[in-house]
């Protein structure tokens, strides 16, 4: 008995199924090509007062404008946060990944302690190098420090850099009482439950047409104007 042999059909090659193939691939290789070697061309800093764009680039190691794929968002903000003055860091990359959006949050000076001869930073820190800022000049206790560290932090940047020295200065009514000399000569005394008015010091004082004199945060806003 003869057996009937199938005869098995023949695809036609679909040439323009594989043109099509073929410029995907060729554009997928194009695409990663052009991915591993982008450089990075722009870098767009917020959030620092104290340090500068530059002193961020090079904390960042982006000062040579590096390739961005050997740079990932996470690698540039774990060696941002691994810098002393430098609480959180946020990136972003847009674009073709060739910008660079780095928002962070600084841990920055507040005051020098004159008894420790310290800088004293934002998350309680000290360190030796030298800032301009507030001086601490004499001992705080234990029991008041963490709180006035907690209400200086709260203080607006500019006003803060606007306070020459504090002084631990109680009284037998108010143990949590400060007195801070101004940059421009005038006197403040506070407490901690109203230290947060000083941050409308601008305000107050031009409401007195700039003169000098002794503020009154801790019982109100009395302001005592020095004889002329």
């Amino acid at each position: 008995m003869k057996k009937n042999k199938k005869k098995g059909k023949k695809r036609k090659l679909n040439k323009k199924r594989l043109f099509i193939f073929l410029i995907i691939l060729l554009l997928l290789v194009l695409f990663f090509y052009k991915l591993f070697n982008v450089n990075i061309k722009n870098i767009y800093i917020s959030g620092n007062n104290y340090l500068t764009d530059q002193e961020i680039i090079d904390i960042a190691k982006l000062e040579d404008y590096p390739k961005s794929i050997n740079n990932l968002s996470y690698t540039i903000e774990k060696r941002l946060e691994d810098n002393l003055y430098i609480l959180s860091a946020k990136v972003i990359k847009k674009g073709f990944i060739d910008k660079v959006y780095i928002d962070i949050k600084e841990n920055y000076p507040l005051f020098f302690y004159q008894v420790e001869n310290k800088i004293v930073l934002y998350n309680g820190d000290m360190t030796n190098d030298k800032f301009t800022v507030p001086t601490v000049i004499n001992q705080i206790p234990n029991t008041i420090y963490s709180e006035f560290l907690e209400n200086l932090r709260k203080i607006d940047i500019d006003v803060l850099n606007r306070m020459s020295e504090i002084e631990y200065k109680p009284t037998d009514v108010d143990a949590e009482r400060f007195f801070i000399l101004m940059t421009d000569g005038n006197y403040v005394y506070i407490n901690l439950d109203k230290f947060l008015s000083i941050n409308k010091y601008v305000s107050i004082i031009k409401s007195f047409d700039n003169k000098k004199g002794i503020l009154y945060l801790d019982s109100g806003e009395y302001f005592d104007i020095f004889d002329e």
